[in-house]
Formats: C-alpha cells, structure tokens, sequence
C-alpha cells in the first residue's frame, strides 16, 4: 500500500462524541439506582481511578465501587445500563460525515486513550469504527505511543485533532513540524484550558468538529505550512 500524504488522527471523547452528555446521564443513573451520596462515591472512585490509570475508566470504578456492597441488584442494572447506553445518540453533528471526507483527503485514524474494553466499545457502538474502517488506536497515553503510531500509520504528514490543547501540544513537542496540531473548543476540558500556559499553542483553532472539513483541505494541500 502506498504511504499516504496525511494522516489525520482523531480524539474520541468531546471531540467526535458528547462525553460530557454521557457523564450527566450516568451521574443521574447512578443517582436513581444508589442515592446521592453512592453516587458521589462512585465519582470519588472515578477520580481517584483516573489519577492512578491515567486516563477515564468507567467500568473499573465500577468495580471498585461494588467492593463494599456486592450483592444490590442496582450493580448488574448499573452493568447493563453501561453496555447498553446509546453513544450513536452523541455523535456530534457532521462528525461522521466529516471522517468520510478526511479520507478523501488521506486516511483517517482514531487515536484515544482509554481502557481496553469500554473504550472500543465506545466507538463501535457510536458507529464511528464503521465509518473509520476499522482504523482505531487505542492507549493508555496516546502521547507516549507516537512511535507505535508512526509504525503502524506512516505518512509524509499528521494532523492530530483533539479537544485538550495540552496533549496537542505534548505530541507538537516530539514531531514538530511533521504534525499540525488543531484544538477543538467542545466540552469542559476545553472549557477550562488555560491557553496562556498551552506551548507550543495550537496550529489551529475550531468552535466544532463541523468545521474540520474546510480546513483538513486546506491543509491536505499544504500540509507544512498551518494557516495563520
């Protein structure tokens, strides 16, 4: 196969889907199934979970969660209501229409972070492992893996798009000019990046994922030189 030109790497979460819209709906799951204050256990977990793993792991603070109470039937409801949740109804709009069209242009590549279950299963059931042809990486830290990445997607040129600058700019650090970074502002974490501590700042800047088509041609034919 020849090695394309581009290759555009996709963030999952707030930058493709609404995960923010998923936390609220399983904040008030776990609220109906378990109380208030179960709830904020769950959530306590989670936070801790995360600052340990690195990355969002619905599934394992869940497991932790059970440990101090394992036989509430509100555990396998909890369960099924996780593997069954509608993530197609959170695609952000123009998102899957927009990877069609970045495979015009290159090849298109998901590159999350995330566990090894829920996160694939995130994109399958989102529909976005179809329209991406299968092409899906998945790390624990997507910015430590670029090596893997390059081995597995060569390509004269990336453009990574994600909505928290600060990883932008880590994988800006290790490829330099060979990637253009472009910063999505949806959901809270692009919310409540400080930009003025983000460097390098992002190559670009977009409000949606919409708006990455006109962009992703300009830069499909001038890939070295991001816009001002």
């Amino acid at each position: 196969m020849s090695t394309p030109s581009t290759v555009f790497l996709l963030d999952v979460d707030n930058t493709l889907l609404d995960n923010d819209r998923f936390a609220e709906d399983l904040r008030a799951q776990m609220k109906e199934l378990f109380g208030q204050d179960e709830c904020d256990r769950y959530w306590s977990l989670y936070e801790q979970l995360r600052d340990t793993v690195g990355y969002a792991d619905y599934l394992g603070a869940l497991q932790r969660f059970r440990r101090d109470n394992d036989d509430r039937p509100g555990l396998l409801a909890m369960s099924s209501w996780l593997f069954h949740y509608p993530f197609e109804k959170l695609v952000f709009p123009e998102a899957l229409s927009t990877i069609e069209h970045l495979n015009t242009l290159g090849k298109a590549v998901i590159l999350s972070d995330g566990d090894i279950v829920f996160q694939p299963h995130k994109v399958e059931r989102a529909g976005i492992y179809q329209v991406i042809r299968g092409e899906v990486l998945i790390f624990i830290h997507k910015q430590q893996a670029l090596d893997v990445m390059q081995a597995r997607y060569p390509a004269r040129h990336y453009v990574m798009v994600d909505d928290k600058p600060n990883i932008l700019a880590a994988m800006k650090r290790q490829l330099g000019d060979r990637l253009t970074t472009v910063f999505v502002r949806q959901g809270h974490y692009a919310a409540q990046a400080d930009m003025a501590t983000i460097q390098p700042a992002p190559d670009h800047t977009i409000s949606r994922i919409g708006d990455l088509p006109e962009l992703a041609s300009l830069l499909a034919r001038t890939p070295m030189t991001p816009a001002a």
